[in-house]
């Protein structure tokens, strides 16, 4: 069972092209069947949360709190690594700060 600050590699389509590839993207939570994932991406300029190579990524790479979305268990490839204590909380502070935004 995977669980919130997994990084895995999972298949995602595209809507501009419905083509569908294999990325990776942090677990931020689920329930039941429904996994609600960030996409990580290599592409550096990107804005986001950095995740080095140290910390378990194939290569340096951006969390997107942007792009967030819904895969299933059946979509995702396997398990890369675990994000440490530090770079989760990280993570969620900047998402509930993000959230905090649109309600003011």
């Amino acid at each position: 069972m995977y669980k919130s600050g997994d990084v895995i590699l999972t298949r995602v389509q595209f809507t501009d092209t419905f083509e569908i590839k294999k990325r990776p993207a942090l677990i931020l939570f689920h329930e039941y069947d429904n996994i609600v994932v960030a996409g990580i991406t290599s592409n550096l300029p990107m804005s986001g949360i950095s995740l080095l190579k140290s910390e378990g990524a194939i290569k340096d790479s951006v969390i997107k709190l942007n792009y967030i979305f819904t895969i299933s268990d059946g979509m995702i490839e396997r398990l890369l690594f675990h994000l440490n204590k530090t770079k989760k909380k990280m993570v969620f502070d900047e998402l509930i700060n993000h959230l905090k935004t649109l309600v003011d």
